[in-house]
């Protein structure tokens, strides 16, 4: 069997056997899809202070490494890294009005990246019932981020509450498209 061959059946099998969650999941992602469409400011503002709270995690996660390794010795570029990666986490968290603009790129790129990923695993579940919803849904995220990168900074108001919940939605969909489609599959060869 080839390498793709198990890699295909290794994320299918995972689907078959986790597709009533995979169905939860995706409404749960449809709910916070339509709530962020529904106010994209405060969406927006949400996602800001979240990664601004995630970074200052991450920085004091990495400043306390710096110092378990020897702070002004080895470990002086970690404890850099880590105090600005806090500085940079308090200021979104404080501020994240402003923070948006930068949000809106680090946004664009991520639809990017994430579309792209849904892209090669919709090919990965291919012929499997649903694989084009989320191959649809993948062409999607791409096409989201590059419509943020192209209306940038205008799109920093809205955008990232509009587009987010927009991804949810869409993943969402394929989620439980997917999900239904594997749990049927499956009763059909027990059967």
């Amino acid at each position: 069997m080839s390498e793709n061959t198990q890699n295909n059946s290794g994320l299918l099998d995972a689907l078959k056997s986790n597709a009533r969650l995979a169905v939860i999941v995706g409404i749960l992602m449809l709910i916070c899809g339509f709530l962020a469409i529904g106010s994209p400011f405060v969406a927006g503002m949400s996602v800001t202070v979240v990664v601004g709270v995630m970074l200052m995690i991450g920085g004091i996660s990495e400043c306390f490494l710096a110092f378990k390794a020897g702070a002004f010795g080895k470990g002086l570029l970690i404890f850099v890294v880590g105090a600005l990666t806090v500085v940079a986490g308090f200021y979104l968290f404080k501020q994240p009005v402003a923070g948006l603009a930068a949000i809106t790129l680090f946004l664009a790129a991520y639809f990017v990246v994430t579309g792209i990923s849904e892209l090669i695993g919709a090919f990965q579940i291919r012929p499997a019932e649903g694989w084009g919803a989320m191959l649809f849904s993948g062409i999607i995220t791409v096409l989201l981020g590059i419509m943020i990168w192209r209306q940038f900074p205008v799109s920093g108001a809205w955008a990232v509450g509009v587009l987010f919940g927009v991804r949810l939605i869409v993943s969402g969909l394929a989620l439980i498209l997917v999900g239904r489609g594997v749990r049927g599959a499956a009763k059909e060869a027990a059967a």
